[in-house]
């Protein structure tokens, strides 16, 4: 029996589109062109880094192809594969939300300090940081809200993916009506400046959803929006006794930790922090306010 037609090995398939992706300009060619022919294949990396003479079918070979040439747009990985993974979840992405960044997962690790009873997540895109919550903290009761349905139909489709659809309550709002008794509010708001957008790489300006990323002339206005309404950051004052306070937690961009603290003083947040990335770049800022009106 003639063997399965092959289109060159796992070795000239990975450097050539390796190279492709570095002439343009792609920071991580290699590790594209192998999540990207480990997808087509459905082969493990393992696997391709110990057997690169393997012969690559014809048909996996085309859909490589297909998947390269979207990278070379500058698409990102993430959308190609359709899929993201974030702590010990995987999202399902597309065009309508933002790809989850590691240093999110900054928020999710503040919860599980803190062991929160009621989270808000405000913006929550693909669901990343309410589903890994309510993931990691069983007892938790989560909301979750974004002010496009766009995105709440790709969280909600995560949700039920994942067996928590019935744990997460998705809104289309920013604050949402019914706030009693929350524990935790924490928000990966847009935060890039309009200065700052010709800077960033294609695969966040020519993809990535731009009202979830842009925020006025300093990158601060979502964020002063929200602080603005701080009537609905209280609590009536017979629920005052059964909570313990609330803690606000703000995902911020490089820079910025300095201001937000300042605008978050001015709402009456106290007892004010910063957590550093794991670049060292100060991404969340952290207030603390009893609710007294």
């Amino acid at each position: 029996m003639a063997a399965a037609a092959t289109a060159g090995s796992v070795r000239e398939a990975l450097g050539g589109a390796a190279d492709a992706l570095a002439a343009m300009g792609v920071e991580t060619p290699r590790l594209d062109a192998e999540l990207l022919l480990a997808e087509a294949t459905g082969w493990s990396r393992a696997r391709m880094a110990t057997e690169p003479e393997l012969g690559v079918p014809a048909p996996a070979a085309r859909r490589f192809g297909e998947m390269v040439r979207r990278r070379l747009r500058r698409e990102p990985v993430a959308y190609i594969l359709g899929r993201k993974g974030f702590r010990s979840i995987e999202l399902t992405v597309d065009r309508r939300v933002l790809i989850p960044r590691p240093e999110t997962e900054l928020l999710v690790e503040l919860a599980l300090e803190l062991g929160p009873r009621r989270v808000l997540d405000i913006g929550t895109g693909s669901g990343a940081i309410a589903l890994a919550i309510a993931g990691e903290l069983p007892s938790c009761e989560v909301i979750a809200t974004d002010a496009s349905r766009a995105a709440l139909e790709v969280a909600s489709a995560n949700a039920a993916r994942l067996g928590l659809a019935e744990r997460v309550k998705l809104v289309e709002a920013t604050l949402p009506p019914g706030l009693d008794e929350l524990d935790l509010i924490v928000a990966n708001l847009p935060y890039v400046a309009e200065s700052e957008w010709g800077d960033l790489e294609p695969e966040v300006t020519k993809w990535e959803p731009r009202q979830a990323l842009l925020a006025g002339a300093d990158g601060l206005d979502a964020i002063r929006g929200l602080l603005a309404d701080r009537g609905r950051l209280l609590l009536p004052k017979a629920q005052q006794k059964t909570t313990a306070g609330l803690v606000l937690a703000l995902e911020v961009g490089e820079g910025q930790a300095g201001a937000v603290a300042e605008l978050m003083r001015g709402a009456g947040f106290g007892a004010i922090e910063t957590r550093a990335d794991l670049a060292g770049i100060l991404r969340v800022v952290i207030g603390r306010r009893d609710r007294s009106p």
